[in-house]
């Protein structure tokens, strides 16, 4: 059974897309550690570190285009499930820190020490194990989308009304979690970590794993992604976005539908967090900001949302554009990026991978119609001369 889900994913692009992440998995590393620094093939460890950070929200991206470009669930709160999965994984790289930090104290973290908090509070227990934490990477952003999606989409909550929610969601998470009595270093957040299972985060031997690790993950999402949407209970997904009215009086509890992708989608944003974060050495309630969410969703449009390979491309695309633009002409990514979803929204609404698939779709509906005629045409030619002319 899960052998032929898999191979239902394994169409011609995801099995070409699945390759190109595994080999740069395999290849970036490869340059980081063993070229010599002065060598042309070098990637240094901050290149390294920063196509990390692409991948994670490439991740986030395909996340969002599952609920929002199979489902129609335009959720402008992804970012939340992403932060959460990366305060989670933050949880764990501080209690790592134990008696190095600044304080000295091996149980409780600096910031606690600094706030005169007497002992851990209860949801910090747990996080000193990695596979805790891991399985809380999971859990807390699974969890949130459950009891969020169960009231909303049992209440028929739909369309912008939705988006505005969870917009909503986002910022009332930002403002608790910007407060240091919540117990996740305020403003501050989290960050000085050291180690990660041992490891030295900052080596440049863990950020080659880290990169790799996201590569991998990048991989097995998109992998359960195309299973998902190329399953029957996609081919529902689908007639959910487009006609959600006639899937109810077909019979399918459509909330449930619902439901199960967004909890889905909401834990691999998670992951994209947990990985995130020691990658880049913090996680603070920034990442739980309204506009970040809606610029996942320019990476997804950008890409050509339901088709999966293209918010990769989008989140990849625009974020290497914002690299160049916030170095060369910070004054002025607000508004290329502004631009660039007009003109996408007014251009290529399919995005540049939807646009793509749909001018090869339609050259070869022009091609068998081609064909067709012609078959006819030699038919004809072939029969005797009064059989052709009736």
């Amino acid at each position: 059974m899960i052998t032929g889900f898999i191979f239902r994913a394994l169409e011609g692009k995801i099995v070409v897309a699945v390759a190109i992440l595994l080999g740069v998995a395999l290849l970036v590393p490869a340059l980081n550690l063993l070229t010599a620094p002065d060598s042309f093939f070098h990637i240094p460890t901050y290149a390294v570190s920063l196509m990390g950070k692409y991948l994670c929200y490439a991740l986030l991206a395909l996340a969002l285009d599952l609920v929002w470009g199979y489902c129609g669930i335009l959720s402008l709160g992804h970012g939340a499930f992403f932060a959460l999965g990366g305060y989670a994984m933050g949880m764990y790289l501080m209690r790592q820190i134990g008696s190095r930090g600044v304080y000295g104290n091996p149980v409780l973290p600096d910031f606690m020490v600094f706030l005169n908090w007497k002992e851990l509070p209860w949801f910090w227990h747990g996080m000193d194990m990695f596979w805790f934490a891991m399985i809380m990477v999971l859990v807390v952003p699974g969890l949130l989308a459950f009891v969020f999606g169960w009231f909303a989409f049992r209440s028929r909550v739909n369309g912008v009304y939705l988006s505005i929610i969870t917009q909503a969601m986002t910022y009332a998470l930002l403002l608790a979690f910007f407060r240091n009595d919540m117990g996740f270093g305020g403003n501050n957040g989290l960050t000085d970590f050291k180690e990660i299972i041992g490891f030295n985060v900052q080596a440049d031997g863990t950020r080659a794993v880290l990169f790799a690790l996201s590569a991998i993950m990048l991989s097995l999402c998109l992998v359960i992604s195309s299973a998902i949407v190329r399953s029957k209970f996609g081919k529902v997904l689908v007639g959910v976005r487009d006609a959600e009215s006639r899937v109810r009086f077909l019979g399918y509890r459509v909330e449930n539908i619902k439901l199960f992708t967004f909890v889905v989608s909401a834990m691999m944003a998670g992951i994209a967090g947990a990985l995130f974060v020691p990658q880049v050495g913090i996680i603070n309630p920034g990442e739980f900001a309204p506009a970040n969410s809606i610029e996942v969703v320019v990476w997804t449009a950008v890409g050509g949302r339901g088709t999966l390979i293209g918010p990769i491309i989008g989140a990849l695309m625009v974020n290497a554009g914002k690299s160049y633009f916030t170095g060369a002409f910070p004054e002025l990514w607000l508004f290329a990026l502004g631009g660039l979803f007009i003109g996408v929204t007014l251009f290529l609404p399919k995005g540049v991978v939807g646009t793509v698939q749909q001018h090869y779709a339609a050259r070869r509906d022009r091609k068998a119609a081609d064909d067709a005629a012609n078959n006819d045409k030699a038919s004809d030619a072939a029969l005797p001369l009064g059989q052709a002319a009736e």
